[in-house]
């Protein structure tokens, strides 16, 4: 099954296997997982066209969660025609993404357009909800909707017999490099995160397709290292949230934790750009705190 999958790079900041996206051939059409964000359209274009079609002839999009790096182009094949699947609970944000705009906007400020391009509404009849155990059926080809929280309430998996589309729950993972979880505010829930990584252990799968990145055979191996990396990361955070440090002081040292952890895996400098791109560190402090919060607080 995974010859017919063809991984596009979306070449995020000019930086190769960052963000990537996945077309699937199927008796309906061409069938995508994930759109990239608005700003790479043109090169998921380009590998559209390369696996022999046109942006016009993708039937439907299959979306992880509505992050930006994993869903801002949604409404480009829209325009189209063309279905989009998501989460119930993200529905609304893409039928109107003004709030998910301006939420992201606070922490990107000016480099919203540069990162992320544009985002328009999605028509609410292309929008389809893909809930937990649902079947999407494309005639010679059937994806399996696995709910898996902890990364984004919304975030789903799919299932496509013996391989697995992960978007963010199992976590980001280039080449030979260590799997890191990406932690942005304001849903992490390592509970719900570690459940979710069960749930993809229970799929018996042969594979994982990682947004960040393509493909990854052992899945075993990968969803325990990151399991444990969800844990490191998150009892790093606890001293500083205890001792009420102030943002900015502890981004630089997270920021050194992480770069230290990947040089120690022999990651040179631009390899660990890399990562930064597709999961930057800073972002995770403010999602650990977030979870620590809520978690003293008892919310979750």
């Amino acid at each position: 099954m995974s010859a017919q999958i063809q991984v596009i790079d979306l070449n995020f900041q000019n930086t190769k296997e960052s963000i990537g996206s996945f077309l699937i051939k199927t008796a309906k059409g061409p069938v995508l997982i994930e759109s990239g964000p608005a700003s790479t359209f043109h090169q998921l274009e380009k590998g559209i066209i390369q696996a022999g079609y046109k942006v016009t002839d993708i039937y439907a999009v299959l979306l992880t969660h509505i992050h930006f790096d994993h869903a801002g182009a949604a409404w480009m094949f829209a325009k189209n025609g063309t279905k989009v699947y998501v989460h119930e609970m993200g529905l609304p944000h893409l039928a109107n993404p003004e709030k998910l705009w301006n939420s992201a906007a606070q922490i990107y400020g000016d480099d919203m357009d540069r990162l992320w391009g544009t985002m328009e509404p999605i028509d609410e009849t292309l929008l389809i909800a893909a809930n937990d155990g649902d079947v999407i059926d494309f005639g010679d080809v059937q994806f399996k909707v696995i709910y898996t929280p902890g990364h984004a309430v919304h975030h789903n998996a799919y299932q496509l017999n013996d391989v697995v589309f992960t978007g963010d729950v199992a976590g980001c993972k280039i080449e030979n490099g260590p799997v890191v979880p990406p932690c942005p505010p304001p849903d992490i829930n390592i509970e719900l995160w570690k459940q979710s990584l069960q749930k993809l252990r229970n799929t018996n799968a042969k594979a994982l397709y990682l947004t960040h990145f393509a493909k990854h055979e052992n899945p075993t191996e990968l969803l325990n290292e990151l399991e444990e990396a969800l844990d490191n990361w998150a009892n790093f955070i606890k001293p500083f949230y205890d001792a009420h440090t102030p943002v900015s002081e502890i981004i630089p040292k997270f920021m050194k934790y992480t770069a230290d952890a990947f040089k120690l895996k022999g990651l040179s400098t631009e390899e660990i750009q890399t990562y930064e791109y597709a999961n930057p560190s800073w972002m995770s402090v403010n999602g650990l705190l977030r979870y620590w919060k809520l978690k003293e607080q008892g919310r979750i």
